[in-house]
């Protein structure tokens, strides 16, 4: 029944092609949204991972980093720091600006760092310092080459030029790059006084961040104290929020347009041999059996169309979307392509739904009758 079930399906060749690449198309958009998503997700959150903090401390009520507004009490540094199992706190001072390149403006995440920053800074330097002094800058490097900006040059953050002396990588995200001045420079120019956004906090060896940022938590006033894995699951969660409904909405029409092609497909193939499932009722085979063929040409279809969908989201987009000017982070992972594959066996069950009651009901005397054509 399974060979019968592949042959009606590939003796039309264009009908196969159809049908598998109808649902590949339906799939190849959910699993692509997902990689956009996660890409997205792992963009924000990567330099809250990789900033060399084991803790954050924000102002109270805030638990993120991005789209968010926070300035911590005075003197909070200072308490942080007398907290058992803390090993150093550095200051850092956040938002997000217009910054001048070239003739290019961008919007940044820009970072206020001091001199003496134990956390916080650019993680891959691949041209220059890492630290800015007073009327230096650090930006991306992908930023700076599209603007034509080159080391030694120079770029405006908040209306005042800056001499760039590094070149970073790996920190900006689809919407926004980053660039790095010193606090002294930030504080000055924004007129936001010393007090920090942020406090990055290292731990001693063999403390753990989860206890640490509960006892700042308990002992310092108006702050909140998370750990950098839980600060980082925040961040992913508000991409999340945000494209929740859109990834919703997506998935639904993916869903629709895979179950469309493939009901009309195996309903197709299934007319089309109508007469021969006939024959074969006839002489013996069960309607259980007749089931199966149907449902196995379901199945078929939608292995070919995960398959297809698979070979493209993993390997044509990510050489495809740079060729073609988009710079659009994917990051597949497990947990979509088990979502996809689920949604997959849906569309070929539902596809299945009037074959199969089509063929649960024929007569096989239809077939002597001359009514199964």
């Amino acid at each position: 029944m399974l060979n019968l079930a592949w042959r009606n399906l590939a003796q039309n060749r264009i009908r196969l092609l159809i049908s598998a690449g109808g649902v590949g198309l339906a799939l190849t958009l959910v699993l692509s949204l997902d990689a956009v998503v996660n890409g997205v997700e792992h963009q924000l959150a990567a330099y809250i991972e990789r900033s060399g903090a084991e803790v954050w401390v924000a102002q109270q009520g805030v638990r993120n980093l991005h789209m968010v507004a926070s300035t911590l009490p005075a003197g909070a540094a200072e308490q942080v720091a007398v907290v058992k199992g803390v090993a150093s706190v550095t200051p850092l001072l956040y938002t997000t600006q217009s910054v001048q390149m070239g003739r290019d403006s961008r919007l940044s995440y820009v970072f206020g760092l001091p001199l003496n920053a134990r956390a916080g800074g650019p993680w891959k330097v691949v041209e220059g310092k890492a630290l800015p002094a007073p009327g230096e800058a650090v930006v991306d490097s992908q930023q700076a080459k599209d603007s034509r900006v080159k080391l030694g040059g120079s770029i405006r953050v908040f209306g005042r030029r800056f001499k760039v002396v590094g070149f970073s990588q790996g920190g900006s995200s689809l919407t926004n790059s980053v660039t790095f001045i010193s606090s002294e420079d930030f504080a000055r120019l924004r007129r936001t006084g010393s007090n920090p956004s942020f406090l990055l906090v290292k731990v001693q060896p063999g403390t753990s961040p989860q206890i640490v940022a509960s006892r700042i938590q308990r002992q310092v006033a108006k702050v909140s104290a998370l750990s950098s894995t839980e600060f980082a699951q925040q961040e992913r969660k508000v991409v999340k929020d945000m494209g929740a409904d859109a990834i919703n909405l997506m998935n639904l029409v993916a869903f629709l347009i895979g179950l469309s092609v493939l009901a009309l497909t195996v309903y197709t193939a299934t007319l089309s041999r109508r007469a021969e499932f006939g024959v074969l009722k006839a002489i013996g085979a069960d309607t259980g059996q007749l089931v199966t063929t149907v449902l196995a040409q379901a199945l078929y279809s939608v292995v070919l169309g995960l398959l297809l969908a698979g070979v493209f989201s993993f390997l044509v987009l990510p050489l495809l979307l740079p060729w073609l000017g988009f710079n659009l982070p994917l990051q597949p992972t497990l947990a979509s392509v088990l979502k996809v594959s689920l949604i997959a066996l849906g569309i070929g069950g539902l596809a299945a739904i009037i074959p199969v009651i089509q063929i649960a009901g024929l007569d096989p005397a239809i077939v002597f009758r001359g009514g199964g054509r």
